[in-house]
């Protein structure tokens, strides 16, 4: 079994990579550390970046996750190539981009870009957001599935990944003691459906929420509180079309805890908020 550790950061493409760091810093609040013709680095906590956007197709997402083991990274490529899986080593120049010290990336069963890295690098500078949003990290991403079903055997079966619990056929999944870090959602392309970032409390959100209105920008969910995590969230239109989410879970478990049980909710809006907000997102209706 590969052991994770943790969600590491993501990499989206696009075509308009000033209007990417506009809507990043001036309305997520994030850290723009470095940029060039054709990348743009965000921090959004400790490390030396968790997104990064790249010039290139919108619908190009890669998502980066830590391997527990720095020394595991051969072993898992075997463990995942004799599954059917083919896995390419990061090249020296890919490497660097990424700043880690070694990484591997294959494709899950729909098509996603996986990328497990070894010894990220955590930043030399503290972070210091562009707007006082109170993001204190990534949390969690919407992974794109053409099957739950089978992603979730995927996920659970080769990986060190447990569910938390189901909303209808999507599975929220763990890597660790938060609820989740990884939610599946059914479409029929592979990507990224959201990305979320943690805030400090209740009313970081609803800050944003008032400070999104003045903005203009496009509110697609609450704010409310998940049924699942329990956290209070909120969910908003970005760069591209990209969903983002903040939110401040409080629910954990206990990583070595036998007697959690993974709970079934419905596919309904009241189990995605138990407040009665109504998502305005195609993958969380019924």
């Amino acid at each position: 079994m590969i052991v994770l550790k943790d969600l590491c950061y993501i990499r989206l493409g696009t075509g308009d990579l000033a209007g990417a760091e506009q809507f990043t810093t001036s309305i997520i609040g994030l850290q723009a550390i470095r940029k060039s013709a054709d990348r743009l680095y965000l921090r959004s906590n400790y490390r030396d970046h968790s997104l990064c956007y790249f010039k290139g197709d919108p619908s190009d997402h890669m998502v980066g996750i830590e391997l527990k083991d720095w020394l595991g990274l051969e072993d898992a490529m075997v463990t995942l190539e004799a599954a059917g899986y083919a896995c390419t080593r990061g090249t020296a120049e890919e490497i660097e981009d990424r700043r880690v010290e070694d990484f591997c990336w294959f494709k899950d069963p729909t098509g996603n870009r996986i990328e497990l890295v070894i010894r990220p690098y955590d930043a030399n500078r503290r972070y210091f957001p562009s707007r006082d949003a109170g993001v204190v990290g990534l949390g969690h991403i919407g992974l794109n599935s053409t099957d739950p079903a089978r992603d979730e055997a995927f996920w659970t079966t080769h990986f060190n990944i447990r569910v938390s619990d189901w909303i209808g056929g999507c599975p929220l999944l763990r890597m660790k003691d938060i609820h989740h870090q990884i939610a599946l959602f059914p479409t029929t392309k592979p990507g990224v459906q959201h990305i979320n970032h943690q805030v400090e409390d209740i009313d970081d959100i609803m800050r944003s929420w008032y400070f999104f209105q003045e903005q203009q920008i496009k509110i697609v969910f609450g704010p409310g509180r998940h049924a699942t995590s329990g956290g209070y969230f909120l969910y908003y239109d970005g760069h591209d079309g990209m969903v983002f989410e903040y939110s401040n879970s409080d629910r954990f478990i206990i990583e070595d805890d036998e007697n959690y049980r993974p709970r079934q909710f419905p596919m309904s809006a009241e189990s995605f908020c138990v407040w009665g907000s109504k998502p305005d997102i195609p993958e969380f209706q019924a």
